[in-house]
């Protein structure tokens, strides 16, 4: 499945940022008979599976100019590397614990010339700074993912939504959302994307 896919569903996007889109297959095909950043069957699905799975959260929320995103646990570059290329006037600082994915992040980033993307080889809870929001897909139970990093998010709203977690998860959700405790959105993806691909994908949002 081609680049196409994301033109559907994001049909106004400019001459740079799909140049930017065009160039991920080949960067991460290349990448991945390197490192296993992503599975190598999904490798021929990356614009479903990965590209458009991360402009999930696109499709809720227009993140205003000057926004900061912090995307923990983003391996290879999801959803951070297709939100910067969406959202060029917001800055993304991406993390993982594993060193060599976040080599393949920061050497993609620069071969498409994102300028709004740094990251970090690091453990979620021990990144510095303070964030608008907070995105991750699918890393850990969210309950340990908001103690890791909840304090990591700061008071200040600027956006419709207020400052929190937006996660992209699967499947039945209800005993690690009840296990987490807290007030929360959740939003099916099947609502917006037709693909079958989406029939148990869920955004999980939750503002602080």
């Amino acid at each position: 499945m081609d680049v196409e896919i994301i033109y559907k569903y994001f049909p106004s996007l400019s001459a740079t940022q799909k140049k930017q889109l065009e160039q991920l297959y080949p960067l991460y095909s290349e990448w991945n008979s390197k490192i296993n950043v992503i599975s190598r069957k999904d490798v021929d699905q990356l614009y479903l599976r990965h590209v458009l799975h991360s402009l999930a959260i696109a499709k809720f929320i227009d993140f205003k100019a000057g926004t900061k995103i912090l995307d923990i646990g983003s391996g290879g570059g999801f959803p951070g590397i297709p939100l910067a290329i969406l959202f060029p006037t917001c800055t993304f600082h991406l993390v993982d614990s594993i060193g060599k994915k976040i080599k393949v992040v920061q050497e993609v980033a620069n071969s498409i010339g994102l300028e709004n993307l740094t990251a970090e080889h690091q453990r979620a809870e021990k990144v510095k700074g303070q964030f608008g929001f907070i995105v991750s897909r699918a890393v850990a139970r969210t309950k340990i993912l908001f103690q890791w990093t909840h304090q990591k998010i700061h008071q200040k709203n600027s956006n419709e939504f207020e400052n929190g977690f937006l996660l992209l998860k699967g499947g039945d959700l209800s005993e690690e959302m009840k296990e987490f405790g807290r007030p929360y959105k959740e939003y099916e993806l099947s609502k917006v994307f037709e693909e079958n691909f989406f029939e148990t994908k869920k955004l999980i949002y939750i503002p602080i």
